[in-house]
């Protein structure tokens, strides 16, 4: 199973690219320092992230660290094509960049090296530890009869450390870990204290084949990211429906009776799964670094998933995962 080092947990790059809102170089890399002296020794990026702005910013921070004592993974799949024409906009996909660059969908076997070779120059970087085709959930047939194989074969090669996908649902990535033989996968939002697809098919396969299981959006895109979410939480990045904002409600009175926040909770749940290597926490400022760790490192009763069982707001054998 593919392995990181340090904690389990790594510090996701999308606010690195300024996603929804801007920082500055010096509050991205404070961020960063924040996560590295706590103990983060993984790093996930993507070119799609401002427009590759999180990836220069995280190859700056990396540079002169110890190559062999963190893990990076990026991604493929939207390759970056110069746009002048729209310089002087801004990208109209959540990130508070110049649109000087428009993403093109590409799962080709060109694509990905072209992408690789682009990632690596804004990294500053000879290799990268593991590869994610990034949702390719509209382009599957391509990305399997291209992307994948020309993934496997740079591995063989040395080029990169692993490959996988990364994709806000399950079913494919479980096709892929039984039929491709990847070294992790990351799913986002599907296996959270809210909801437990992945459950049913991803984490098992992943389990048998023994390949690692990266969980990012812990927090289903803010819904549980409070102790107590509003009226007006988004879920999968849209307004949430009152039945799930209920549901977030549920469970935060479960979990503080066992002296627990629903966040605190929300990163625990996930890693008590054997074929969970490590959630991913995004992170715009060291101060919310430092909150993730703690919420992270937060002490979690055994009490309070059996607690969750029992009241029907978790499968029965979720509360018996062990650690």
């Amino acid at each position: 199973m593919f392995e990181i080092p340090g904690l389990r947990v790594g510090l996701g790059g999308a606010q690195m690219g300024n996603l929804y809102r801007a920082v500055d170089d010096a509050t991205a890399r404070a961020s960063f320092e924040a996560a590295w002296d706590g103990g983060v020794r993984y790093f996930d990026t993507a070119p799609h992230y401002g427009l590759g702005l999180s990836e220069r910013r995280l190859g700056a921070c990396l540079a002169g660290r110890p190559r062999d004592e963190y893990v990076l993974s990026t991604k493929v799949g939207r390759l970056l094509v110069p746009s002048p024409e729209t310089a002087g906009a801004r990208d109209d996909q959540g990130f508070d960049v110049p649109a000087a660059y428009r993403r093109v969908w590409d799962f080709s076997r060109d694509g990905v090296l072209r992408s690789l070779e682009s990632s690596l120059d804004r990294l500053g970087l000879d290799r990268i530890d593991l590869v994610y085709v990034h949702d390719p959930d509209d382009h599957w047939d391509q990305a399997r009869r291209e992307a994948f194989p020309a993934l496997a074969e740079l591995r063989a090669q040395g080029v990169i450390g692993g490959f996988g996908a990364g994709m806000n649902q399950s079913r494919l990535l479980t096709e892929l870990v039984r039929d491709v033989e990847p070294d992790a996968v990351m799913v986002a939002g599907r296996y959270t204290l809210l909801e437990q697809p992945a459950a049913r098919d991803l984490l098992p396969a992943a389990l048998e084949r023994n390949v690692g299981v990266m969980v990012a959006g812990v927090w289903n895109s803010g819904l549980l990211a409070v102790p107590r979410p509003a009226r007006d939480a988004t879920y999968n990045y849209a307004p949430a429906p009152p039945e799930l904002i209920d549901r977030a409600h549920r469970l935060a009175d479960v979990c503080e009776a066992h002296g627990v926040s629903l966040p605190e909770a929300g990163v625990a749940f996930p890693l008590r799964h054997p074929a969970v290597t490590a959630v991913v926490l995004g992170a715009a400022t060291a101060a919310q670094v430092e909150q993730n760790l703690s919420r992270y490192r937060a002490e979690v009763p055994d009490g309070l998933w059996s607690d969750l069982a029992a009241q029907g707001l978790l499968p029965s054998d979720a509360s018996t995962s062990p650690p």
